[in-house]
């Protein structure tokens, strides 16, 4: 495996008292290194939850709720990216609307080009559109850039039952199949997301962010998260 996109929750690049830990970015930008190094080729998409999550207010319409969720992705991407860049890293941003000379309008071929050189390439806008997520937008863009797989960065350890957080006794699964999280409705990633994965037959990796060297264990394949088959 290649060509790869890492998905990460805005949450975990923030602490308690800042919207960005810098230890936490500066720690996944030398993980990223070591896989561009051995000749991996990677596309990040990151949330945007350290500053809004417009879905739990109920007092601004969705699409515009949708739209500050969009740019508050855009804002994290321009951040990780200057962090990747003082790590010696080079990067690309790019989103699904034009903005401005901050980043570059998406197209695949000029993604690929990037992703080629040896970039690394930042997604960023989600799909553009309202009432998609990023989880969405991450399986939209892996497929659309022929990556080999997905790999989930999560404040968990993988996929389970049930919530561990609320039952005891919720069961991890070491490998499960998409189907399977389908009919369990088991939120690996929403349900869109979830079928465009099932259809396009791309496998996912869910891996704790925050064990030491996680993405390097999880690439390696030496990890004790959740592989979801095709």
């Amino acid at each position: 495996m290649k060509r790869i996109l890492l998905k990460l929750s805005g949450e975990a690049l923030a602490d308690d008292k800042k919207k960005y830990n810098d230890d936490v970015i500066n720690d996944i930008a030398c993980q990223v290194k070591d896989l561009i190094s051995k000749g991996y080729q990677i596309g990040i998409v990151i949330g945007g939850g350290n500053y809004w999550r417009g879905r739990t207010s109920e007092n601004i319409d969705r699409p515009k709720a949708d739209q500050i969720g969009m740019l508050a992705t855009v804002m994290n991407c321009i951040y990780v990216s200057e962090m990747f860049r003082s790590n010696g890293l080079k990067t690309e941003i790019y989103t699904p609307f034009v903005c401005s000379t901050f980043t570059k309008l998406f197209s695949k071929d000029e993604a690929v080009k990037s992703l080629s050189k040896g970039k690394v390439v930042f997604f960023a806008g989600g799909t553009g559109h309202p009432y998609f997520s990023t989880d969405t937008g991450v399986l939209l863009r892996a497929i659309e850039v022929d990556a080999d797989g997905i790999y989930l960065a999560k404040a968990i350890d993988g996929v389970y039952d049930s919530d561990p957080k609320t039952n005891p006794d919720a069961v991890k699964y070491d490998e499960i199949s998409i189907d399977e999280v389908i009919a369990k409705n088991l939120q690996v990633v929403d349900m869109t997301a979830s079928i465009l994965a099932r259809d396009n037959k791309m496998p996912m990796w869910v891996f704790y962010l925050p064990e030491k060297n996680s993405i390097l264990n999880a690439v390696s394949g030496n990890f004790n998260g959740t592989k979801v088959t095709v």
